[in-house]
């Protein structure tokens, strides 16, 4: 009898232990991905900050290309302005494309390309752009960390049991997916 109450007791805490490592183990990937995500948001904020002086910057050189600049400033405003991440995604999109006019307008200026905050802020711009697709592999990976442990085996188990479901990878937009052209 005392024997089968020690194995009863064994099996009972082995599987109360395997309960909290797989919730613990959802939790701390859970987290991983917020965190992701936040940085995120922290590298897209540091770009909308760069932004204004950007175009401080080229606004003294290309007085006729408002167009662009006011292009420019808009898609910051709804990129800080996105409240959710699809939005976000989206805002970011057409962020770059305007940014990639403005310096195409500005390899048209020969003194605007040698000014030196112009150039620091190209520079500040395609780090931040590094550290933003970083950021985005890095949330990939974790979403895929925790998909894989949802749906793998015991994991599923314990993920119908927690009520956690699969999450969705940050896609890039259809535009992104064409081959670029080059030509001279």
């Amino acid at each position: 009898m005392e024997l089968a109450l020690l194995i009863g007791l064994g099996v009972a805490t082995f599987f109360v232990i395997i309960f909290f490592a797989f919730f613990n183990r959802f939790a701390v990937l859970g987290n991983r991905i917020d965190n992701s995500l936040s940085q995120i948001d922290v590298q897209l904020k540091r770009r909308a900050d760069l932004i204004p002086n950007l175009v401080e910057s080229v606004k003294g050189y290309v007085k006729h290309e408002k167009t662009i600049i006011k292009e420019v400033t808009d898609a910051r405003k709804a990129l800080v302005s996105a409240g959710n991440l699809v939005g976000k995604v989206k805002a970011n999109n057409v962020l770059e494309n305007a940014l990639g006019k403005l310096f195409a307008v500005a390899e048209a200026y020969p003194d605007l390309k040698a000014n030196t905050n112009f150039l620091e802020l190209q520079r500040e711009l395609a780090s931040t752009e590094d550290k933003i697709s970083y950021a985005r592999q890095y949330y990939n990976d974790s979403i895929l960390a925790y998909n894989t442990l949802c749906t793998t085996m015991p994991g599923m188990f314990f993920a119908n049991i927690y009520g956690k479901k699969k999450r969705e990878y940050l896609q890039i937009a259809e535009t992104e997916r064409k081959n670029v052209k080059v030509e001279f």
